[in-house]
């Protein structure tokens, strides 16, 4: 997993942000371990824009993100944002939240490249969603995943009771978001919020052999698939039926779809391009 020297000399511009191009897999990775990586408002901009980067980049084939230090990310940070500047009015409140967190979790749902969570330590608040935004998650089994508002008085933010129902459905969204209890990766492994758990060591390999599987893949095929499956629980059947047929149009004028095709009557391993 490139989150040291070689990602640090690939991302000069932001050392809290580290980034590096490995193999056709982005690197992102979170680097205030001090801080157990509560995300700054610098930080939360470096990481929409590396996605957003990544999904018309036709070099990036898959995203990982990750983080250094014993957190993966421990919520927010509002002391790196831009200083108030007048008395707050109504509105100001719901505007930070969608121009902020609900921006950071979109721009996970909508990059076009599949994103793998690898995730090193605790992820509390923001950082238990930005990893849950993720196409597939990786955990340490010494990560937690914190659910911390109620115990601070505030209502989930970052898509939180968007995400969980979908994932684990709304008795156990509720059980997690009410309490606040932390969750160990075992346990979120067997809910379904994680893929895999792993010892901290291995991590970073298994980080690179999925997004490496992601990268060699059809990458349009994968994020027109995506796109299918983070809305199929937001239509009826006959939205989700059009989808599938309107994805399957444009993904067959694909030279990747073409090659699986030909691959598959001539017995042969395919070479996908990622167009």
């Amino acid at each position: 997993m490139p989150v040291s020297g070689e990602a640090a000399q690939a991302a000069p511009r932001d050392a809290t942000v580290l980034h590096a191009l490995d193999g056709g897999v982005s690197w992102i990775t979170l680097n205030r371990p001090e801080a157990m990586n509560a995300v700054t408002w610098d930080q939360r901009e470096r990481i929409i824009a590396l996605l957003t980067d990544a999904s018309a980049d036709p070099a990036v084939r898959a995203v990982v993100l990750t983080a250094t230090g014993r957190g993966f990310c421990a919520g927010a940070d509002l002391r790196g944002a831009p200083a108030q500047t007048r008395e707050r009015v109504p509105g100001d409140v719901s505007r930070t939240i969608r121009l902020g967190a609900q921006r950071l979790i979109a721009a996970v749902l909508d990059c076009e490249k599949p994103v793998i969570a690898a995730v090193n330590g605790t992820a509390a608040g923001i950082g238990a969603h930005l990893a849950f935004a993720c196409d597939l998650v990786l955990a340490a089994d010494t990560a937690k995943f914190i659910e911390v508002f109620a115990r601070r008085g505030l209502v989930p933010d970052g898509g939180g009771a968007y995400l969980l129902p979908r994932l684990v459905g709304p008795q156990r969204a509720k059980e997690l978001m009410f309490f606040g209890d932390a969750l160990t990766a075992a346990d979120a492994e067997r809910m379904g919020l994680v893929n895999r758990t792993v010892p901290g060591g291995e991590l970073g390999a298994l980080a690179k052999e999925w997004a490496g599987r992601l990268a060699a893949g059809p990458t349009r095929a994968l994020a027109l698939t995506k796109q299918l499956v983070n809305a199929s629980l937001d239509g009826d059947r006959a939205a989700a039926f059009a989808a599938e047929a309107a994805a399957q149009e444009i993904n067959m004028t694909t030279r990747d779809a073409n090659e699986g095709v030909a691959a598959f009557v001539e017995r042969r391993t395919p070479e996908y391009r990622g167009h």
